[in-house]
């Protein structure tokens, strides 16, 4: 019994114990005494001025011992009690160096009331006490004559030293104390030094032979009298006479004359800058072999630049018909980031030390380690020491995650191009990547590409642009609900800023029916379509099939096109039709780009089938020299719905992410697309290197203020016109001798009217027929009108609702 009462009161103990522990101030605690601190850090300030200047070592002496006495005058400006602090932290403590301590107690309150960080606080008060023991150590070794300046304890801890150490012992260890505090504190280092005496001999050395030039320069010959050389003004040039004593100088007078005679002679044409190569700001960090990267904020350009080009004179110019097109501008778009990355320098260097930390516990050593800091992503660079195989850190890939309590962590050994081993870590607080400072970035604004595309930034803070005429198709894949969908209206919205509508088309499908709808807006500007039809943006998988072989037909007229102008792309053969040497009376025209969008693959080929395979096959390989270019988005790209044939023609792939390393391998042939965060966060190889980049966002509202801004504008008459595609199974002569029919044609009608389905597998298992006679059973059943056309993979439609409707279909034939 006398063992559970001492459990108990152990139990008791080690609860106030831990509740001592967790005890913390609330936020407003904090903020109170912050106030109270800062406060109370100026009325030391107020005494220890007030001490120096009225001599209150002097006058305030004897009034200090008698606080309690209210009729005694005190000197300081803060009353008996400032007197009493003064007398017992200046006079009786450091001296001048109790400026120190106010200092102190402002920072600490500022700390507390603003909640920021106490690490480098302690930094503080371990230093700054370090410098009022050697600066009040240091007056009363030069100023024992005035003890005020150096306070008791200084002049105490003094006479201590010289007793032991001697006058020149004292005067060593205080310099010591001094160049500690120098190379420590203010990171003072020899080389420092050294740079700036070598600087300030440079610069005296230039200003002297500055100085020595002009005089060396003005010899008597050539010297001339200033106020001698006079300009008579006159109206006219020709009347313009120049007095000189002498001087060898001639006057070109036709060179004063203007070159310019009209205001029309002047051509502006833009000038495009190059683009500079983004400097990288290092940041300061305690440990020299950890260094803090962040990329230079790139230059918004507000206006978008496209709508400056202007063509050649005599030229064609193709953007003739729609010559008053403005490009949407910037300013439609939405500003979402605060103002550029913020770095989180505390959460790095946790980061940085739990990284070293993980390696060293497997005998694994840093020689050096960098962090680049991007918008959902830092990259820690490390260099390893000789003799560790990078196979070793890759392995540890698991471990460093469980360290870093992270998302998912992606290791690139080695990183292309460097001697490092990257780590790339997820940001605590990611930023967000908007689309205005993509599309206003000067790297996009200034791209000399034919179809370029900003996908938004890359780890180093930098717009991601890329060509679509190189690529020259795209796939993206990735789960639901991570960023395809924002991809492609990123990719749409890239090149509606770039291409006048006479240059670029799209064909879009859209099996959701809701991404892409927005787009119907800008119907006669910017989209294709079938003759006949009514939406340009396809949501019926069953009219694809005759919009991909329409693509087809295209392909192959344009090539003919390009073989007759003897050209080998469309780059070629428009510049040689905008060079007017192609007649358009030949069959020859401008060739827009043409750019087919599907947004699910996956639906389409369940439902369409082989039917899409073999013109998406073909257009995969042959359309890029025709200026034909696929982007197709999925969920995961396996055999079964994108075959190898086809994704061999796909070298440029966008990975969002994915569950499984499986996946992963599926869609880059690699491994990383199941170490992302989601949100855009995506990979981008085009056969090579793979690349991380976030994905800008643009929201629905955005897309929407685009379409309405092009839209508002006048439009060609109608949408792009694709050639008219006539398969092979609708061209049945519907006017067939009734004569000729199958002996077993009443029969098939039958069948069919009484499964309701148009089949020529279902005619083969009734009737016991093979399928090229059950074929033209049903040929001819769509001849007399029973079913319908070929409809894909589905069954024909019946027409004829029952035997009795039937009947008497055959009825009024015979009649």
């Amino acid at each position: 019994m006398a063992k559970t009462k001492k459990e108990t009161v152990d139990k008791k103990t080690e609860s106030k114990v831990a509740s001592i522990r967790s005890w913390s101030l609330s936020k407003q605690q904090k903020f109170v005494l912050g106030c109270l601190l800062v406060l109370f850090s100026i009325a030391l300030l107020v005494a220890f001025i007030s001490f120096y200047v009225n001599g209150q070592w002097q006058t305030d002496q004897s009034a200090v011992s008698q606080l309690g006495d209210r009729e005694e005058v005190v000197q300081n400006w803060l009353g008996k009690f400032g007197a009493f602090l003064a007398d017992l932290i200046v006079y009786r403590g450091f001296g001048l160096a109790s400026f120190i301590i106010v200092r102190l107690f402002f920072l600490t309150g500022l700390f507390l009331a603003l909640e920021l960080s106490t690490k480098k606080l302690k930094n503080t008060w371990f230093w700054d006490l370090f410098a009022i023991i050697v600066v009040s150590i240091l007056f009363g070794f030069f100023a024992t004559s005035a003890p005020e300046l150096g306070g008791t304890i200084g002049y105490e801890l003094n006479l201590f030293l010289q007793d032991y150490i001697g006058k020149t012992g004292t005067l060593l260890t205080l310099l010591f104390g001094l160049i500690v505090y120098l190379i420590f504190k203010i990171k003072v280092s020899p080389e420092k030094i050294q740079s700036y005496f070598d600087s300030t001999k440079n610069e005296l050395k230039s200003e002297l032979n500055s100085i020595k030039k002009p005089q060396q320069d003005l010899e008597p010959e050539s010297a001339y009298n200033l106020e001698e050389f006079a300009i008579e003004e006159d109206p006219e040039l020709d009347n313009i006479h120049l007095k000189t004593d002498d001087s060898k100088f001639e006057i070109n007078k036709e060179a004063l004359k203007p070159t310019i005679n009209h205001s029309s002679e002047i051509e502006l044409n833009p000038i495009l800058k190059p683009i500079q190569p983004k400097q990288e700001l290092p940041l300061v960090s305690p440990d020299e072999a950890f260094v803090i990267e962040k990329a230079e904020e790139e230059d918004i350009i507000e206006e978008n630049l496209a709508s400056r080009l202007v063509a050649d004179f005599g030229l064609f110019d193709p953007t003739l018909d729609l010559s008053n097109y403005k490009f949407p501008t910037i300013d439609l778009l939405k500003e979402y980031s605060t103002g550029g990355i913020t770095i989180n320098q505390e959460e790095l260097e946790e980061n940085k030390n739990k990284i070293v930390d993980t390696l060293r516990n497997y005998k694994i050593e840093i020689a050096q380690i960098k962090a680049t800091v991007g918008p959902s992503v830092t990259l820690y660079e490390i260099v390893p020491e000789a003799g560790i195989r990078i196979s070793k850190i890759k392995s540890l890939e698991d471990d460093i995650a469980l360290s870093l309590s992270a998302l998912g962590i992606r290791i690139i050994a080695p990183i292309p191009g460097k001697g490092t081993i990257g780590i790339e870590v997820p940001n605590k607080n990611p930023t967000m990547v908007s689309m205005k400072s993509v599309i206003g970035s000067a790297k996009f604004q200034e791209a000399e590409m034919e179809l370029p595309i900003a996908l938004g930034k890359t780890i180093s803070n930098e717009t991601f642009v890329v060509d679509l005429a190189k690529m020259p198709h795209l796939l993206m894949a990735g789960a639901t609900g991570q960023g395809k969908s924002v991809g492609l209206n990123a990719v749409l919205t890239s090149l509606l800023y770039k291409k006048h509508p006479a240059e670029v088309k799209f064909v879009l499908v859209d099996p959701k029916k809701v991404e892409l709808t927005l787009f119907n807006k800008i119907e006669r500007h910017y989209l294709a379509k079938l003759p006949d039809t009514e939406d340009a943006i396809i949501t019926d998988n069953a009219k694809v099939v005759n919009t991909l072989n329409s693509l087809c037909t295209e392909m192959d007229n344009r090539y003919s096109l390009l073989k007759d102008a003897m050209v080998r792309n469309i780059k070629e053969y428009n510049e040689k039709f905008k060079a007017r040497k192609l007649n358009p009376e030949a069959g020859h025209r401008f060739l827009p780009y043409i750019v087919l969008v599907v947004d699910e693959f996956a639906d389409l080929i369940m439902t369409a089938g082989k039917e899409v395979e073999v013109p998406i096959a073909r257009l995969a390989q042959l359309a890029r020299a025709i200026g034909i270019h696929l982007i197709i988005a999925t969920q995961r790209p396996s055999v079964n719905v994108i075959t190898g044939l086809i994704k061999a023609n796909f070298p440029a792939r966008i990975a969002f992410r994915v569950t499984s390393k499986i996946d992963s391998r599926t869609i880059l042939d690699t491994q990383g697309a199941d170490q992302l965060i989601g949100r855009g966060d995506l990979l981008y190889t085009n056969g090579n290197d793979v690349t991380r980049v976030q994905c800008a966002f643009i929201d629905t509202p955005e897309v929407e203020k685009i379409t309405d801004f092009i839209g508002s504008q006048k439009a060609y008459a109608t949408a792009y016109l694709l050639p008219e595609f006539v398969g092979e199974e609708t061209g049945i002569n519907l006017d067939m001798d009734i004569s000729e029919r199958d002996t077993l044609f009443r029969e098939a009608a039958e069948i069919i009217v009484n499964a309701q389905q148009g089949s020529a597998s279902l005619l083969q298992r009734k009737l016991k027929l093979g399928y090229n006679r059950a074929g033209r059973l049903i040929d001819q059943l769509e001849a007399a009108g029973i079913v319908g056309p070929f409809e894909g993979s589905k069954a024909r439609s019946v027409n004829i609702l029952d035997l009795s409707a039937l009947d008497q279909f055959f009825n009024n034939e015979q009649n």
